[in-house]
């Protein structure tokens, strides 16, 4: 039997425009905060890593309490679009406010300056933001291949917004003279250009009714009004919940060691502009992989088997850039990076709608639909992962003696921990999403309770 369709070509493209907002955000702040805090504030490293691991401590608390407002909500633009859309004001403001700390400030009040800025960017503005996005997926379609297919769009925007501030920030912030009112300028042109395309995600889609949203075949019970509690307690009930966010936190605490990648090209390779080059041939194989992912999906009759051979796959092209880079071989790295990214590609595409099927799960278990509180595991593990990522960056590069001074030669102890972060890490996080992702057969777990359901 065919699935009812909900979205036009038009409604999944501008849903998926939303992740230039998401990106403008966080590849900016994940690939050049530690670079800017270090070599134009003068900060410490290891001190902004400290700052940021505190500042993780409300993370895990603010995600899921958004999500359970999400799921309480109820206005004309439904539960979700509301907090996308003002969230991201706060986002703007808290983005800007990092990457302009006054410089005539003293010591003290710079850590205090950073620290409430990316507080608030992170525990408060990005988790409404982001939960809200993600959780669209489940709110505007109960179509299984229109969810793949707006995760692929979602995340080719992603990836290309990534591409595209890695490879002109660099140039960008020389251009402008390469000081702190440099990387102001800079922080302004994207808080603009998320505004801009965040609003344009809103209002490209349109949340079901509840009623829509509730019915199935087999179910018809209806919501209570659960307590935080209760909320939590059914998210850690349901183990694929469990499993995806310590793949999130384990992804980006991967991406936040290839965002050291800036430290690697400035001072093993000796070429800071490299870090663009890099960056396309680790983006534009996910774009591809993105873009066929819904056919590859559809190819393997389900999303499990895919996700799990594309990353055993990726495992081993990410062993090879190891080699590839104690070889000083940049042609192999870059060869070896781009298959890697083939192979991670179908579960970025496919992820929302993993998501989608574990709130599924809750739901046939449970009679409970808790779509908001179950996609915070996308903004809790983009937060936890890449600001411990971010903090740990920042105690390796410290205890191993970095130099927080453009143009500085770095003593032997740093380089051999750029090559440890930048080359073995991002291998090793690899290893372990992959085992995980064995066990991850969601899909599976629901056809088995429909069929039990239908049985008795």
């Amino acid at each position: 039997m065919e699935e009812k369709t909900y979205l036009k070509w038009h409604n999944k493209v501008g849903y998926g425009s939303g992740d230039i907002a998401g990106n403008v955000v966080y590849a900016f702040l994940s690939s050049f905060v530690m670079i800017y805090l270090t070599n134009t504030i003068g900060l410490n490293s290891g001190i902004v890593g400290t700052l940021i691991a505190v500042s993780k401590l409300f993370d895990g608390i603010t995600d899921i309490f958004f999500g359970t407002m999400i799921d309480r909500t109820k206005s004309k633009m439904g539960k979700a679009r509301p907090w996308m859309f003002y969230g991201f004001f706060g986002c703007a403001i808290t983005l800007y406010g990092v990457f302009a700390i006054p410089t005539n400030m003293g010591k003290t009040a710079q850590y205090a300056w950073f620290f409430i800025c990316y507080t608030l960017l992170n525990a408060v503005f990005y988790t409404a933001n982001n939960i809200a996005y993600a959780a669209l997926t489940s709110l505007v379609t109960k179509n299984s291949k229109e969810r793949v297919q707006m995760g692929s769009f979602r995340f080719m925007f992603s990836f290309a917004t990534n591409l595209a501030i890695q490879s002109i920030t660099v140039g960008a912030v020389e251009y402008l003279g390469n000081g702190a009112a440099a990387w102001r300028i800079i922080a302004l042109i994207y808080c603009v250009i998320g505004i801009i395309t965040n609003t344009l995600a809103v209002f490209s889609v349109k949340e079901l009714p509840e009623e829509e949203l509730k019915s199935n075949g087999s179910m018809g019970i209806e919501d209570d009004k659960l307590s935080f509690k209760q909320t939590v307690k059914l998210l850690f009930e349901n183990k694929y919940f469990s499993m995806i966010c310590v793949i999130y936190i384990l992804q980006q605490l991967r991406a936040a060691m290839v965002n050291v990648g800036i430290f690697f090209m400035t001072y093993v390779l000796l070429n800071k502009n490299l870090f663009g080059v890099f960056s396309w041939a680790n983006n534009i194989p996910l774009i591809i992989a993105l873009a066929i992912t819904p056919m590859l999906v559809a190819k393997a009759n389900g999303m499990y088997k895919l996700n799990k051979y594309s990353y055993v796959f990726a495992s081993f092209s990410r062993l090879l850039v190891v080699f590839a880079g104690y070889m000083g071989s940049i042609p192999l790295m870059l060869l070896f990076i781009a298959m890697t990214s083939l192979g991670e590609g179908p579960w970025q595409g496919d992820m929302s709608a993993v998501i989608a099927q574990c709130s599924e799960y809750t739901y046939l278990k449970s009679g409970k639909r808790i779509d908001g509180s179950m996609f915070s595991c996308t903004s809790m593990g983009i937060k936890l992962g890449g600001g411990i990522g971010i903090a740990l960056s920042g105690w390796l590069l410290d205890i191993s003696g970095y130099i927080n001074m453009d143009n500085a030669v770095q003593p032997a102890s740093c380089i051999k921990m750029m090559y440890f972060m930048y080359l073995w890490l991002p291998f090793i996080f690899d290893i372990i999403i992959t085992v995980i992702l064995s066990f991850l057969n969601v899909e599976g777990a629901n056809r088995e309770l429909i069929e039990n359901m239908q049985e008795s």
